[in-house]
């Protein structure tokens, strides 16, 4: 029995992180969609996203052993994330009010990195989640570019929650630099790799505590 409890309590933990990660990706959305600060906001968007799903993946895919698991977690997430769109087209915000992040692609590099090294667990962490971090933000900015200007959007439809000083005032792009898919793809590659093993850690100690 409590090995079955263990197990249960296991995958609705599963289940959980994915939860969370949809709140994350909204709330990291107003932060990219809903500023003046849209490039910064995209580097930030990109690490935060690309950490979250590397974690979640790779726990997911060494607690199976099965190459596509990880496919299967940036599933869960993008139904989640277009159950929360389709919330808030039915309160009457526009289409494009929530974009649902590109998770699957990025996702599906790391499943064939762990498939192509013969399950290796060290080759997932490093050159799986350096992929996944590099993907990511490139995968996103073609997804930005094929829809309405976020900025237009946030203009005409403001969250009734935003704070005053969130308030989009002007676009401040090439503030700082002029490529947030380069900044965000580098910073990502980098933070994602010891994040991901991070993830392989706690798969470890969820293995010591279900033998417990």
């Amino acid at each position: 029995v409590m090995v079955w409890l263990r197990r249960t309590t296991h995958y609705l933990f599963i289940v959980v992180v994915a939860v969370n990660s949809t709140l994350l990706t909204i709330s990291a959305g107003d932060y990219i969609f809903y500023t003046d600060w849209m490039w910064t906001s995209f580097v930030v968007f990109s690490v935060s996203q690309s950490t979250m799903l590397a974690v979640g993946a790779i726990y997911y895919m060494l607690f199976t052993g099965v190459p596509g698991t990880a496919t299967y977690y940036a599933t869960i997430m993008t139904i989640y994330t277009w159950v929360a769109k389709g919330a808030w087209f039915a309160l009457g915000y526009p289409y494009d009010f929530i974009v649902v992040p590109i998770w699957i692609p990025s996702a599906m590099l790391m499943d064939l990195t762990y498939w192509a090294t013969r399950r290796n667990k060290h080759a997932a962490i490093i050159i799986g989640g350096t992929l996944v971090g590099l993907s990511f933000p490139l995968f996103n900015m073609v997804n930005l570019l094929l829809i309405r200007d976020p900025l237009e959007v946030a203009f005409k439809y403001p969250r009734p929650t935003l704070p005053a000083y969130m308030t989009p005032i002007e676009p401040q792009v090439g503030k700082f630099y002029n490529s947030p898919v380069a900044l965000g793809s580098g910073a990502s590659a980098v933070l994602t790799v010891p994040i991901a093993a991070l993830g392989a850690k706690l798969n470890t100690w969820t293995y010591r505590w279900m033998a417990a």
